[in-house]
């Protein structure tokens, strides 16, 4: 269950940063309201997973996997580019959080 909420924050997450630019440096009241409680849930259900799984592997995987996720939906949505390094950067990110599973 706790690998399921980590999952749910890491999606929470990601839309909440994928909806920044709509909120206009926070001037649309609606928008901007809808980030921050994408934010708040994202926390919430981030603080219930930590509990049970290590904090450190909690970490690694919400910031490796939402970066990864924002990359993709910032190429698809807001016309972002996506470099040879950034794949390499990326890649490297996965390879880390492998380690850091493996680790024990």
């Amino acid at each position: 269950m706790a690998w399921l909420l980590l999952l749910v924050a890491i999606v929470l997450e990601v839309a909440a940063t994928n909806m920044l630019p709509l909120t206009r440096e926070f001037t649309r009241v609606r928008v901007s309201a809808a980030v921050l409680a994408l934010y708040g849930g994202a926390f919430f259900l981030l603080a219930k997973a930590v509990r049970h799984i290590d904090i450190g592997v909690v970490y690694a995987l919400w910031s490796a996997l939402g970066t990864a996720a924002v990359v993709a939906l910032g190429a698809l949505f807001h016309g972002d580019r996506i470099s040879r390094v950034k794949i390499a950067g990326l890649a490297l990110t996965v390879i880390g959080i492998a380690a850091m599973n493996l680790g024990g």
